[in-house]
């Protein structure tokens, strides 16, 4: 059983170093977005609803978004280690006191609202996520900066290289025509 626990962690940890999930928990408003192949190509689709439930644990862990499409509830089940997930971004944090929000299924309108969260560990949670998101866009952005440069470098080599080339071939004309 042990193995089986280890292989699990190790497939864990190879997903979560491409990406990483914020915290949030049933109640809170979030946005995932999903890869969707449409024949040869694939596009990122964004799903945003209230997360109804998380269950499972470990590599099996997924969790329940539901929303309202055209008047119809729709609910999706999204594994969180699934590599279809490319991100999940939180709306807003819903105050509940329940881990499964299954009774909004039998609710419309007013009813089926769900309390912004104010309190200290949701603000925490929420400039941590921004300033993730901050840290996260400015790596993005010096490796733009980074990948410009380098290109710039190898562009002014290779015209060097070509300006010393013909340099060298006008040297050799003028040595054959003397």
């Amino acid at each position: 059983m042990n193995i089986i626990q280890q292989l699990e962690a190790e497939q864990v940890a190879k997903i979560e170093a491409k990406r990483s999930l914020p915290e949030f928990s049933p109640g809170d408003t979030v946005r995932v977005n999903v890869r969707v192949t449409e024949g040869t190509r694939t596009r990122v689709q964004a799903y945003e609803g209230v997360c109804i439930a998380r269950s499972g644990g470990g590599i099996n862990e997924s969790f329940t978004v539901r929303k309202i499409s055209y008047g119809e509830g729709v609910e999706r089940v999204f594994p969180v280690y699934s590599p279809l997930v490319e991100g999940v971004e939180i709306v807003r944090r819903g105050r509940v006191r329940r881990a499964k929000l299954y009774y909004l299924r039998d609710r419309r309108g007013k009813s089926a609202r769900i309390v912004e969260n104010t309190g200290t560990r949701a603000r925490k949670l929420n400039e941590a996520e921004r300033a993730a998101v901050v840290e996260e866009k400015a790596r993005i952005e010096a490796e733009k900066i980074a990948a410009a440069q380098a290109l710039a470098a190898d562009k002014a080599a290779a015209e060097a290289a070509e300006a010393k080339a013909a340099e060298e071939a006008k040297a050799a004309e003028a040595a054959s025509a003397e």
